[in-house]
């Protein structure tokens, strides 16, 4: 109830601020289960993403979000899962609820950076969104914010009016022509690497071929490659 009270108070006040454009809107199904895999630029990100669909969307948000008083209220109103990004249980706890989301047929929206970017530069994803594709069999729709970086970047209170932003969809990605391996390291990496690069493509970033961490700028940059693996015979070398 929270969730679509706060829509209707936000839409029209955000849609006067700020000039917002969607595209590949008609990939997202009007039912049935998707992961919305989004890169990360902004704190905003998770309030822009929501605004231009008419489906409710869950996402996991850092568990910091919910122990600060000052963001904590708005995380539980709208029904979002915290995320240690630190691992363990609770991130499994957490992918858990997330499953639980997908089964009933719900939006979920996941970062695979794991944090927003500290440079605007995309960085390597992790394998949970892949682990929880191939877990449910859920479509995968990258998903590109451009312009949420420049209204809100790390480190400023409040977003700046008055500025554009994008909102891009792909196609939806299916993964089961992997099915039963999801507990591959190597399926995992290669079905990660294959978001990231659709996120490369619609967001025009500029790829970093390492884990993100707040307050780093990466220096290291390298060419996403994605390898070639076989989808029926089985693969013997760990990751």
């Amino acid at each position: 109830m929270a969730y679509w009270v706060l829509r209707v108070l936000l839409t029209p006040v955000l849609r006067f601020f700020y000039r917002v454009r969607v595209e590949g809107l008609e990939h997202v199904a009007r039912h049935g289960p998707a992961i919305l895999a989004s890169n990360h630029l902004s704190f905003c990100d998770s309030i822009f993403l929501p605004l231009v669909l008419r489906r409710r969307v869950t996402f996991v948000a850092k568990a910091e979000y919910f122990e600060d008083p000052k963001t904590a209220w708005f995380f539980r109103a709208v029904g979002q899962i915290p995320i240690k990004r630190e691992g363990g249980s609770a991130s499994e706890r957490a992918l858990a609820s997330a499953r639980e989301v997908l089964a009933r047929g719900g939006l979920f929206g996941i970062y695979p950076e794991g944090t927003r970017s500290p440079d605007g530069r995309l960085h390597k994803g992790h394998t949970g969104v892949a682990r929880l594709a191939l877990q449910t069999g859920a479509p995968v729709l990258a998903v590109a914010m451009v312009g949420t970086r420049e209204v809100q970047p790390i480190g400023r209170a409040l977003p700046r009016p008055f500025m554009p932003v994008r909102v891009r969809f792909s196609r939806p990605m299916r993964f089961d022509h992997y099915g039963g391996r999801a507990d591959d390291p190597l399926v995992l990496r290669q079905i990660t690497d294959e978001i990231m690069f659709e996120l490369r493509s619609l967001s025009g970033q500029e790829y970093v071929d390492r884990y993100a961490k707040r307050g780093e700028v990466v220096e290291e940059v390298g060419e996403a490659r994605v390898g070639t693996l076989p989808v029926e015979s089985p693969v013997g070398a760990p990751a």
